[in-house]
Formats: C-alpha cells, sequence, structure tokens
C-alpha cells in the first residue's frame, strides 16, 4: 500500500531500490535484472533468498544467477561472492550502485521463475537479490513490455503489487513497502482471462 510508505517514497522513482526485470530472451529463458540502490552501504551485501515463504525446502535459487555486474558512476566495482548466494561490493555511499545480472526462468512451478514465448512467471525470491540492510525501505519494481523478437502479442501483467505508473495491459512501474512484501507478490504475464467483481463493496479483479 503506498501509503504505507514515507513521504519521500511514494512513487516508484523515490525508491531506494529498484529492480528493472526485462524478458532478455524467451527462447533461452532469461530474465534480465538491473538492480539500482540509491545509497548503498561502504561494504554493500546482497543475497539471494534460498528458500520462498511457505515451501519450507532449500531451493538455491542463486543456481540460476548468472553474468553479475557492478558499476558505479559508470564505473565497474568488483563484487566479491562470499558464499554460494552472497555478495560484498565496496562502494562509495554517496553515489548509487547498479546491479545488472540474469536468471535462467525453466521451473514451470508456483516456487520458482519461468519463461518462454507462452508466459512469464516469477516469484521475488527467486529473481530479486536482497539489499542487506536496507529490506526495510521501499522497493520499487519496474516490468517493461517485451520488445523485439521476444514481443508477443496480447501479453498482460498480473500480480498482487501497487501499480504506480502502468499500461492498459499492465506494464511498468509498481511499488512494495518493503522487500517482503515484494517477494510476497507474484508476477505472471502472458495471454491470459481476467474478471472483476466486488466483494464487501470491494473491488477485486
Amino acid at each position: 500500500d503506498p501509503q504505507k510508505l514515507s513521504p519521500a517514497a511514494r512513487t516508484a522513482a523515490d525508491a531506494p531500490v529498484h529492480y528493472r526485470i526485462e524478458v532478455a530472451d524467451s527462447n533461452a529463458h532469461l530474465f534480465s535484472i538491473t538492480l539500482t540502490v540509491a545509497a548503498p552501504a561502504v561494504a554493500q551485501r546482497v543475497s539471494l533468498p534460498a528458500w520462498i515463504p511457505g515451501s519450507y525446502l532449500i531451493r538455491e535459487f542463486s543456481k540460476n544467477l548468472s553474468g553479475l555486474e557492478a558499476r558505479q558512476g559508470g564505473r565497474a566495482v568488483a563484487a566479491k561472492q562470499l558464499d554460494k548466494n552472497t555478495w560484498q561490493i565496496s562502494c562509495t555511499p554517496t553515489k548509487p550502485l547498479v546491479l545488472r545480472y540474469q536468471i535462467y526462468a525453466y521451473d514451470n512451478s508456483v516456487r520458482t521463475a519461468w519463461l518462454d514465448r507462452t508466459r512469464g512467471f516469477f516469484n521475488g525470491t527467486s529473481v530479486c537479490l536482497k539489499v542487506l540492510g536496507q529490506e526495510n525501505a521501499a522497493h520499487a519494481l519496474e516490468l517493461p513490455e517485451p520488445a523485439g523478437r521476444d514481443a508477443v502479442e496480447g501479453w498482460s501483467v498480473a500480480t498482487g503489487l501497487a501499480p504506480q505508473k502502468i499500461n492498459k495491459r499492465g506494464f511498468g512501474s509498481y511499488i512494495a513497502a518493503d522487500y517482503d512484501e515484494l517477494v510476497d507478490c507474484p508476477v505472471e504475464m502472458g495471454n491470459f482471462w481476467m474478471g472483476s467483481f466486488k466483494a464487501c463493496g470491494v473491488p477485486h479483479r
């Protein structure tokens, strides 16, 4: 709920933690993620969860992450891997930290991530690196519409995240009060049926 956010972070553009998740190659089942941390720590750590709430088995989502690169002010900075799912980056706190990486999405279940020419799906735990120390800050999610060879006519987005600026098919920016809310709202993309109704006067879709 955007009303729960601080006045300085009620829009996706103002969120201290911002994810841009793009369809990189639907035939190769690859999402491309750009994570921007507005004010990183001097030794900023990021990690990908090893499990998802509600499914209490170790899933090791980091095995599907590749190509992690870190930059500040246009310059590459080293990202040191501390263990199988945690990285540390030496940062200048006054400059935004930008991380780019890819996620292999080929698990057709409700737990992780899937991408092909028919649909895209992900839980945040399998694609969104957690910015340690900023878990309680506002988190923004940007979903660009697939373009070029990955464009598929009629795709829409369904998610429980609060929309900020989206088109009629749901592509655009969303916001969450914190990391837990972000990863508690799966994202579905594709051609699907949607209906609207009211329950006790509350609109539902």
